[in-house]
Protein backbone atom coordinates (compact mmCIF):
# COMPACT_ATOMS: atom_id res chain seq x y z
CA UNK A 1 0.00 0.00 0.00
CA UNK A 2 1.42 3.66 -0.74
CA UNK A 3 0.54 6.98 1.16
CA UNK A 4 0.61 10.00 0.40
CA UNK A 5 0.47 13.40 2.17
CA UNK A 6 1.28 15.94 -0.35
CA UNK A 7 -1.31 16.65 -2.92
CA UNK A 8 1.36 17.81 -5.22
CA UNK A 9 2.96 14.76 -5.28
CA UNK A 10 0.57 12.21 -6.33
CA UNK A 11 0.97 10.43 -9.19
CA UNK A 12 -1.06 9.10 -11.82
CA UNK A 13 -3.08 7.13 -10.91
CA UNK A 14 -4.82 4.44 -13.39
CA UNK A 15 -8.80 3.75 -13.14
CA UNK A 16 -9.28 5.37 -9.79
CA UNK A 17 -12.01 3.81 -7.38
CA UNK A 18 -11.55 6.66 -4.61
CA UNK A 19 -14.09 7.10 -1.57
CA UNK A 20 -13.49 9.70 0.99
CA UNK A 21 -14.07 9.38 5.23
CA UNK A 22 -12.56 9.85 8.56
CA UNK A 23 -12.55 5.85 8.37
CA UNK A 24 -11.68 6.24 12.56
CA UNK A 25 -10.44 2.96 14.14
CA UNK A 26 -10.66 0.88 10.63
CA UNK A 27 -13.47 -1.22 12.46
CA UNK A 28 -15.58 -4.11 11.02
CA UNK A 29 -18.32 -1.73 10.00
CA UNK A 30 -15.94 -0.04 7.30
CA UNK A 31 -15.04 -3.41 6.08
CA UNK A 32 -17.71 -4.03 3.49
CA UNK A 33 -17.18 -0.27 1.88
CA UNK A 34 -13.18 -1.09 1.87
CA UNK A 35 -14.00 -4.73 0.15
CA UNK A 36 -16.15 -2.74 -2.40
CA UNK A 37 -13.75 -0.46 -3.38
CA UNK A 38 -11.52 -3.18 -4.07
CA UNK A 39 -13.63 -4.50 -5.76
CA UNK A 40 -14.44 -2.00 -8.28
CA UNK A 41 -10.92 -1.19 -8.58
CA UNK A 42 -9.90 -5.26 -9.46
CA UNK A 43 -13.28 -5.09 -11.99
CA UNK A 44 -11.69 -1.77 -13.57
CA UNK A 45 -8.19 -2.96 -13.80
CA UNK A 46 -7.35 -0.37 -11.62
CA UNK A 47 -6.37 1.13 -8.09
CA UNK A 48 -8.40 1.79 -4.90
CA UNK A 49 -7.82 4.78 -3.20
CA UNK A 50 -8.66 5.97 0.33
CA UNK A 51 -8.79 9.77 0.64
CA UNK A 52 -8.88 11.07 4.59
CA UNK A 53 -7.80 13.94 6.46
CA UNK A 54 -5.47 15.50 8.92
CA UNK A 55 -5.86 16.88 11.29
CA UNK A 56 -9.68 15.38 11.78
CA UNK A 57 -12.00 18.33 9.77
CA UNK A 58 -13.98 19.07 13.18
CA UNK A 59 -10.78 20.26 14.84
CA UNK A 60 -10.75 22.91 11.90
CA UNK A 61 -14.49 23.80 11.80
CA UNK A 62 -15.14 23.87 15.30
CA UNK A 63 -12.12 24.69 17.16
CA UNK A 64 -13.89 25.15 20.38
CA UNK A 65 -15.35 21.91 20.64
CA UNK A 66 -13.01 19.45 22.08
CA UNK A 67 -15.21 16.76 22.74
CA UNK A 68 -13.75 14.75 19.74
CA UNK A 69 -12.40 11.71 20.92
CA UNK A 70 -10.32 9.63 18.05
CA UNK A 71 -10.34 5.89 17.70
CA UNK A 72 -6.85 5.72 15.83
CA UNK A 73 -4.31 8.16 15.52
CA UNK A 74 -3.70 9.05 11.41
CA UNK A 75 -0.41 6.33 12.08
CA UNK A 76 -2.72 3.51 13.30
CA UNK A 77 -5.49 4.32 10.44
CA UNK A 78 -2.88 3.82 7.54
CA UNK A 79 -2.01 0.74 9.12
CA UNK A 80 -4.75 -0.52 9.73
CA UNK A 81 -5.83 0.22 5.81
CA UNK A 82 -2.83 -1.82 4.82
CA UNK A 83 -4.42 -4.86 6.56
CA UNK A 84 -7.69 -4.48 4.40
CA UNK A 85 -5.64 -4.69 1.18
CA UNK A 86 -6.39 -0.98 0.02
CA UNK A 87 -3.53 -0.06 -2.73
CA UNK A 88 -3.41 3.95 -1.67
CA UNK A 89 -4.42 5.97 1.17
CA UNK A 90 -4.09 10.08 0.91
CA UNK A 91 -3.93 11.79 3.26
CA UNK A 92 -5.02 15.30 2.89
CA UNK A 93 -4.11 17.95 4.91
CA UNK A 94 -7.15 19.47 5.82
CA UNK A 95 -7.83 23.15 6.53
CA UNK A 96 -10.30 26.53 6.84
CA UNK A 97 -9.34 27.05 3.23
CA UNK A 98 -9.57 23.91 1.87
CA UNK A 99 -12.97 23.42 3.79
CA UNK A 100 -14.30 26.99 2.08
CA UNK A 101 -13.83 25.65 -1.85
CA UNK A 102 -16.84 25.70 -3.77
CA UNK A 103 -18.76 22.42 -4.36
CA UNK A 104 -18.00 22.83 -8.18
CA UNK A 105 -14.60 23.61 -7.26
CA UNK A 106 -14.03 20.78 -5.11
CA UNK A 107 -15.22 18.31 -7.41
CA UNK A 108 -13.16 19.34 -10.31
CA UNK A 109 -9.77 21.04 -9.07
CA UNK A 110 -9.76 18.59 -6.05
CA UNK A 111 -11.31 15.10 -6.53
CA UNK A 112 -10.86 15.43 -10.75
CA UNK A 113 -7.58 17.13 -10.83
CA UNK A 114 -5.81 15.29 -8.72
CA UNK A 115 -7.44 11.27 -8.84
CA UNK A 116 -8.83 11.40 -12.17
CA UNK A 117 -11.39 9.08 -10.80
CA UNK A 118 -13.18 6.22 -12.58
CA UNK A 119 -15.54 5.54 -9.81
CA UNK A 120 -16.62 7.86 -7.00
CA UNK A 121 -17.94 5.94 -3.82
CA UNK A 122 -19.68 8.00 -1.43
CA UNK A 123 -22.68 7.95 0.94
CA UNK A 124 -26.09 9.06 0.45
CA UNK A 125 -25.47 11.80 3.13
CA UNK A 126 -22.09 12.92 2.01
CA UNK A 127 -21.72 16.75 2.39
CA UNK A 128 -18.61 19.17 0.89
CA UNK A 129 -17.46 22.40 0.14
CA UNK A 130 -18.08 25.75 1.13
CA UNK A 131 -21.12 25.69 3.58
CA UNK A 132 -21.68 21.91 3.10
CA UNK A 133 -23.24 22.75 -0.32
CA UNK A 134 -21.91 19.55 -2.24
CA UNK A 135 -23.88 16.43 -2.01
CA UNK A 136 -24.21 13.34 -4.17
CA UNK A 137 -26.68 14.98 -6.48
CA UNK A 138 -23.77 17.51 -7.31
CA UNK A 139 -21.71 14.28 -7.78
CA UNK A 140 -24.00 12.51 -10.50
CA UNK A 141 -25.08 15.39 -11.95
CA UNK A 142 -21.53 16.37 -12.91
CA UNK A 143 -20.27 12.64 -13.81
CA UNK A 144 -20.73 12.91 -17.64
CA UNK A 145 -18.89 15.95 -17.79
CA UNK A 146 -15.59 14.90 -15.99
CA UNK A 147 -15.88 10.98 -16.87
CA UNK A 148 -16.70 9.58 -13.78
CA UNK A 149 -19.08 6.99 -12.00
CA UNK A 150 -21.15 7.57 -8.56
CA UNK A 151 -22.07 4.83 -6.67
CA UNK A 152 -24.33 5.36 -3.49
CA UNK A 153 -22.94 3.85 -0.07
CA UNK A 154 -26.52 2.50 1.25
CA UNK A 155 -28.01 4.13 4.07
CA UNK A 156 -28.09 0.84 6.23
CA UNK A 157 -24.35 0.60 5.36
CA UNK A 158 -23.50 4.61 7.06
CA UNK A 159 -25.69 3.95 9.70
CA UNK A 160 -23.82 0.30 10.54
CA UNK A 161 -20.32 2.46 10.56
CA UNK A 162 -21.92 4.98 13.01
CA UNK A 163 -23.47 2.98 15.36
CA UNK A 164 -20.25 0.85 15.52
CA UNK A 165 -17.81 3.59 16.35
CA UNK A 166 -20.27 5.15 18.62
CA UNK A 167 -20.81 1.85 20.62
CA UNK A 168 -16.91 0.56 20.32
CA UNK A 169 -16.25 4.15 22.03
CA UNK A 170 -18.93 3.26 25.07
CA UNK A 171 -17.00 0.00 25.44
CA UNK A 172 -13.53 1.44 25.69
CA UNK A 173 -15.02 4.05 28.25
CA UNK A 174 -17.01 1.79 30.26
CA UNK A 175 -13.91 -0.73 30.15
CA UNK A 176 -16.03 -3.40 27.89
CA UNK A 177 -12.71 -4.51 26.18
CA UNK A 178 -13.86 -7.83 24.40
CA UNK A 179 -16.92 -5.60 23.08
CA UNK A 180 -14.95 -3.22 21.54
CA UNK A 181 -12.22 -5.76 20.34
CA UNK A 182 -15.27 -7.61 19.04
CA UNK A 183 -16.69 -4.42 17.12
CA UNK A 184 -13.32 -3.42 16.06
CA UNK A 185 -12.31 -6.62 14.46
CA UNK A 186 -8.62 -6.21 15.86
CA UNK A 187 -7.78 -5.27 19.51
CA UNK A 188 -7.54 -2.22 20.60
CA UNK A 189 -4.19 -0.07 20.75
CA UNK A 190 -2.56 2.89 21.95
CA UNK A 191 0.84 3.86 20.82
CA UNK A 192 3.34 6.19 21.97
CA UNK A 193 7.04 7.24 23.45
CA UNK A 194 8.31 5.99 26.92
CA UNK A 195 8.90 9.17 28.80
CA UNK A 196 10.54 9.63 32.51
CA UNK A 197 7.64 9.03 35.65
CA UNK A 198 7.92 9.72 39.27
CA UNK A 199 9.55 5.98 39.19
CA UNK A 200 6.85 4.81 42.18
CA UNK A 201 7.00 1.54 40.05
CA UNK A 202 10.19 1.08 40.74
CA UNK A 203 9.74 1.32 44.48
CA UNK A 204 7.51 -1.32 44.35
CA UNK A 205 9.39 -4.00 42.67
CA UNK A 206 7.24 -3.20 39.22
CA UNK A 207 9.01 -0.74 37.41
CA UNK A 208 6.53 0.93 34.46
CA UNK A 209 7.00 2.59 30.61
CA UNK A 210 5.55 5.95 31.09
CA UNK A 211 3.55 6.28 28.14
CA UNK A 212 2.88 9.96 26.14
CA UNK A 213 0.52 9.74 23.62
CA UNK A 214 1.04 12.45 20.93
CA UNK A 215 -2.19 12.59 19.45
CA UNK A 216 -4.20 14.86 22.21
CA UNK A 217 -7.47 13.09 20.78
CA UNK A 218 -6.78 9.78 20.83
CA UNK A 219 -9.75 7.98 23.44
CA UNK A 220 -7.87 6.62 26.37
CA UNK A 221 -10.19 3.76 27.50
CA UNK A 222 -11.66 3.94 31.65
CA UNK A 223 -9.08 4.47 33.79
CA UNK A 224 -7.63 0.86 35.76
CA UNK A 225 -5.76 -2.12 35.17
CA UNK A 226 -5.20 -4.03 32.05
CA UNK A 227 -4.51 -6.58 31.21
CA UNK A 228 -2.16 -5.82 27.40
CA UNK A 229 -0.01 -6.97 25.01
CA UNK A 230 3.23 -4.69 24.28
CA UNK A 231 4.84 -4.28 21.20
CA UNK A 232 8.96 -3.01 21.58
CA UNK A 233 11.53 -3.36 18.51
CA UNK A 234 8.73 -5.82 16.64
CA UNK A 235 8.55 -8.41 19.73
CA UNK A 236 5.55 -8.55 21.43
CA UNK A 237 5.48 -8.92 25.30
CA UNK A 238 2.38 -9.64 28.10
CA UNK A 239 2.24 -6.29 30.56
CA UNK A 240 -0.16 -5.05 33.15
CA UNK A 241 -1.02 -1.23 32.29
CA UNK A 242 -2.41 1.13 34.89
CA UNK A 243 -4.52 4.23 33.64
CA UNK A 244 -5.18 6.67 36.39
CA UNK A 245 -3.65 8.69 38.99
CA UNK A 246 -1.91 6.97 41.44
CA UNK A 247 -3.95 8.14 44.08
CA UNK A 248 -2.11 5.91 46.50
CA UNK A 249 0.83 8.25 45.72
CA UNK A 250 -1.91 11.28 45.38
CA UNK A 251 -1.13 11.58 41.95
CA UNK A 252 -2.47 14.75 40.43
CA UNK A 253 -2.26 14.09 36.93
CA UNK A 254 -3.52 11.10 34.57
CA UNK A 255 -0.79 8.77 33.45
CA UNK A 256 -0.61 5.15 31.11
CA UNK A 257 1.50 3.05 32.80
CA UNK A 258 2.57 -0.31 31.77
CA UNK A 259 4.72 -3.06 33.52
CA UNK A 260 6.25 -5.09 30.87
CA UNK A 261 6.68 -8.67 32.02
CA UNK A 262 9.61 -10.60 32.22
CA UNK A 263 11.13 -7.72 31.21
CA UNK A 264 14.43 -5.50 32.08
CA UNK A 265 15.41 -3.21 29.22
CA UNK A 266 15.56 0.88 29.45
CA UNK A 267 13.67 2.03 27.16
CA UNK A 268 13.71 5.84 27.31
CA UNK A 269 12.58 7.50 24.04
CA UNK A 270 11.53 4.44 22.77
CA UNK A 271 7.92 3.67 20.86
CA UNK A 272 5.71 1.36 21.92
CA UNK A 273 2.52 -0.02 20.88
CA UNK A 274 -0.15 -1.76 23.14
CA UNK A 275 -2.82 -3.59 22.69
CA UNK A 276 -5.36 -3.73 25.48
CA UNK A 277 -6.69 -7.41 26.17
CA UNK A 278 -9.01 -7.01 29.08
CA UNK A 279 -9.73 -5.11 32.08
CA UNK A 280 -9.38 -6.01 35.46
CA UNK A 281 -10.34 -3.68 38.11
CA UNK A 282 -10.77 0.25 38.56
CA UNK A 283 -7.60 2.26 40.61
CA UNK A 284 -7.94 2.12 43.79
CA UNK A 285 -6.14 3.93 46.96
CA UNK A 286 -4.74 1.80 48.99
CA UNK A 287 -4.28 2.45 52.76
CA UNK A 288 -0.50 1.41 52.69
CA UNK A 289 2.30 0.44 50.36
CA UNK A 290 2.45 -2.81 51.41
CA UNK A 291 -1.39 -3.14 50.71
CA UNK A 292 -0.48 -1.21 47.11
CA UNK A 293 2.50 -4.28 46.72
CA UNK A 294 -0.61 -7.35 47.32
CA UNK A 295 -3.06 -5.81 45.04
CA UNK A 296 -0.67 -5.88 41.97
CA UNK A 297 0.91 -9.22 43.08
CA UNK A 298 -2.71 -10.70 42.66
CA UNK A 299 -3.08 -8.51 39.55
CA UNK A 300 -0.01 -10.21 37.89
CA UNK A 301 -1.81 -13.50 38.71
CA UNK A 302 -4.73 -13.02 37.19
CA UNK A 303 -3.03 -10.73 34.00
CA UNK A 304 -0.63 -13.54 33.41
CA UNK A 305 -3.16 -16.37 33.28
CA UNK A 306 -5.68 -13.94 31.14
CA UNK A 307 -2.42 -13.41 28.26
CA UNK A 308 -1.74 -17.12 28.41
CA UNK A 309 -5.53 -18.28 27.65
CA UNK A 310 -5.06 -15.58 25.01
CA UNK A 311 -1.99 -17.02 23.80
CA UNK A 312 -3.79 -20.50 22.91
CA UNK A 313 -6.94 -18.66 21.17
CA UNK A 314 -6.89 -18.09 17.57
CA UNK A 315 -5.76 -14.27 17.74
CA UNK A 316 -8.50 -11.45 16.31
Amino acid sequence: MRVFKDLNQLPGFKNAVITIGTFDGVHKGHLQLIQRINTLAREAGGESIIITFHPHPRLVINPQDDSLRLLSTIDEKTALLEKFGVDNVVIVPFSRTFSEQEAREYISDFLVRHFTPAYIVIGYDHRFGKDRAGSIELLQELAPEFGYRVEEIPREELEHITISSTKIRNALIEGDVPLANELLGHRYTISGLVVKGLQNGRKLGYPTANIHIDEPYKLVPRKGVYAVRVKHNNRWHGGMLNIGYNPTFDGKVQTIEVNILDFGAEIYGEFLTIEFIQYIRDELKFTTIEDLIKAIDNDKVVITQILEETEKQNPI
